[in-house]
């Protein structure tokens, strides 16, 4: 009888593995031992048919019984489970105790068949002379973003989708007092629940000093410029 494919299943494994079926119940369970990682004595296996079908692949003499007398379907699952308490299965997914191997750089770099090479030889990505460094496209980037989302000076706005944070632009450019390349929006809450009063780092951008923080300096993906007028706390009050 020829060979039948199946996929052994487990909790550390699955593939696809050919069962010979004159295999006897205990040659089978050797030869998963090295599949699933499972002892042969703690191993309790399944034969998932198509049609769902759940058949017990044991017996009282495993020696003496043998693969052929199970219907053996192509491509049905055999799922072997652990019998093993939890504390005592090893941990075949965890890396902890297995030593990573890592190339040097410049060993890397002297190899011709990497990617590194090949890029270098195809002159893409930092190898194309032509192209921007990350720096400007990161500056250029931004810079979009602020002409996409039609960001300028004295347009009302809310910052983060919070529709409680509404205000006006104030500053856009860079602020070298924040790390960080591009430019920066500097926007004047109608609340005070901002960061600062218009300056930072001992630079004022706009406004004189004072002790109510009015003030945040965001990127622009978090500003939406549009009809936000300041909001009326007794607007929707019927009396008072």
């Amino acid at each position: 009888m020829a060979d039948v494919p199946l996929y052994v299943v487990s909790d550390y494994a699955s593939s696809e593995r050919r069962i010979t079926p004159s295999w006897s119940i205990s040659q089978l369970k050797a030869k998963l031992e090295s599949v699933t990682g499972i002892p042969p004595s703690c191993q309790q296996i399944i034969l998932k048919t198509p049609s769902n079908e759940k058949i017990a692949i044991e017996a009282p003499d495993e020696d003496a019984v043998y693969m052929q007398q199970f219907p053996l379907t192509p491509y049905a699952d055999l799922v072997v489970a652990d019998t093993r308490p939890v504390s005592a299965r090893p941990n075949l997914a965890s890396t902890a105790g297995v030593e990573k191997f890592v190339l040097p750089e410049d060993e890397y770099e002297k190899k011709a068949d990497s990617v590194l090479a090949w890029k270098k030889a195809q002159k893409l990505g930092r190898f194309d002379p032509s192209a921007p460094t990350h720096e400007q496209a990161k500056i250029a980037a931004i810079a979009q973003e602020i002409e996409a989302r039609g960001i300028a000076v004295g347009k009302r706005c809310r910052v983060g989708e919070d529709d409680t944070r509404r205000g006006e632009i104030m500053h856009v450019g860079n602020v070298p007092e924040i790390p960080g390349l591009g430019a920066w929006v500097g926007v004047q809450l109608d609340e005070p629940v901002g960061k600062n009063d218009g300056s930072i780092g001992g630079t004022r951008y706009w406004g004189e000093e004072s002790q109510i923080k009015r003030g945040v300096f965001v990127r622009p993906e978090r500003v939406e410029v549009g009809d936000f007028p300041v909001l009326d706390d007794l607007e929707d009050m019927e009396e008072i």
